[in-house]
């Protein structure tokens, strides 16, 4: 909760900020931010493998809180691209390295019928972080006059409690090994993957290349008139409705079939593509972020209660890497792809292109239910 008020602090500003301080077109942000967010997904297969190979998890989550905790001042003294980049790039290395070993630690900890809650909790408190982040940053633009490096230094706060909580309060529970140690990434481990894994693995693929950055959703609010104190409230609005529904729609994860839920939870995405493909005004915009939240309320926890439950206890922080190297490279794919039909062709192509791979995410899945279906007849 703590990191993420931080860095949404940052992120909810970050696009304007190089817009209209640093001058750069969509196409660029789109680099960044892809590169940014797909760094952090493929580096947690790399720390994954590590914390299932030496059977220890917070270790890995320390250091990559602390790289994110280190980087936050950069973005205050920022003066051009390179700056920022750099900043994003070694920040989303910390969050990849922290990303698998904490939800593998979530797994361990966790009885199995009760994963998917826990993992709708976690999200439910990373996004109360997000959306109070953006709320704290509009509060200080107003106060501020639009001063965005006043509001990145604040940002430095919270990112230090962060991770001193994490160090200090955070207990690991022991990993219970029940056959020879192998190294994670080799034939014979990954052969102990199931089918049930790599499809799982194939769904959150394609569904990342349907939900590109959310930087794009903060651009469309300013094509829209919305004044520049008030563009947090983008983040702030889809996080609130994550917030609210993570938790919930977790726990009904433990009541009923897993694909089903997943397809279900992409309709509300073509929803919002659609509404802010239509127009970026008020109304239309305000319903396309209402479900966007419900949305990632719906898939996010979700995907992580499919893969803990379709991996193996030694293999799990592996499993979590490879399914983000996966997503990690759909995202950069997804996010490149996005700024350049908005530079080429306008904002309301690049969402009616979110909705086409939205479509055919549920397709994949549903496909793969009737197929289930005929096995069990």
């Amino acid at each position: 909760m703590l990191m993420d008020m931080s860095s949404e602090m940052i992120h909810s500003l970050l696009p304007i900020f190089m817009v209209s301080v640093l001058g750069l077109s969509a196409s660029a942000i789109g680099v960044i931010e892809g590169v940014a967010e797909a760094t952090a997904l493929i580096v947690k297969v790399f720390s994954g493998v590590i914390s299932d190979y030496v059977g220890k998890r917070k270790f890995l989550t320390v250091i990559g809180y602390g790289l994110a905790t280190f980087t936050k001042p950069v973005f205050a003294i920022a003066t051009n691209v390179t700056w920022i980049f750099s900043a994003r790039f070694i920040d989303r290395i910390g969050k990849g390295i922290r990303g698998a070993p904490r939800d593998a630690l979530i797994a361990d900890a966790t009885p199995p019928h009760l994963r998917g809650a826990a993992f709708g909790l976690r999200q439910s408190l990373d996004t109360v972080g997000a959306f109070i982040g953006p709320l704290l940053a509009m509060g200080l633009m107003m106060v501020w006059a639009n001063d965005f490096r006043a509001v990145f230094w604040i940002a430095v706060i919270p990112a230090v409690l962060a991770f001193t909580v994490l160090l200090f309060g955070v207990q690991e529970p022991p990993m219970i090994r029940n056959t020879k140690q192998i190294f994670p990434i080799s034939s014979i481990a990954l052969s102990q993957l199931s089918s049930q894994y790599w499809w799982v693995l194939a769904a959150g693929t394609m569904l990342t290349l349907a939900r590109f950055s959310e930087a794009f959703l903060i651009l469309r609010a300013q094509q829209g008139g919305l004044a520049l104190a008030w563009i947090p409230m983008v983040l702030i609005v889809m996080n609130v409705v994550y917030a609210s529904c993570a938790y919930p729609l977790g726990a009904l994860a433990d009541k009923m079939p897993h694909k089903t839920l997943l397809a279900l939870g992409i309709l509300p995405l073509i929803g919002a593509d659609l509404l802010l493909a239509h127009s970026a005004q008020l109304p239309w915009l305000a319903g396309g972020l209402v479900l966007w939240g419900i949305h990632m309320a719906a898939t996010q926890g979700l995907l992580a209660a499919m893969i803990a439950d379709t991996a193996p206890e030694s293999l799990r922080g592996t499993a979590f890497g490879i399914f983000n190297l996966a997503s990690g490279i759909a995202m950069l794919v997804a996010s490149a792809l996005a700024g350049v039909l908005w530079d080429q062709f306008g904002s309301s192509i690049t969402f009616y292109a979110g909705a086409a791979f939205a479509g055919l995410s549920i397709l994949f899945i549903l496909f793969r239910i009737r197929n289930s279906l005929i096995e069990l007849t």
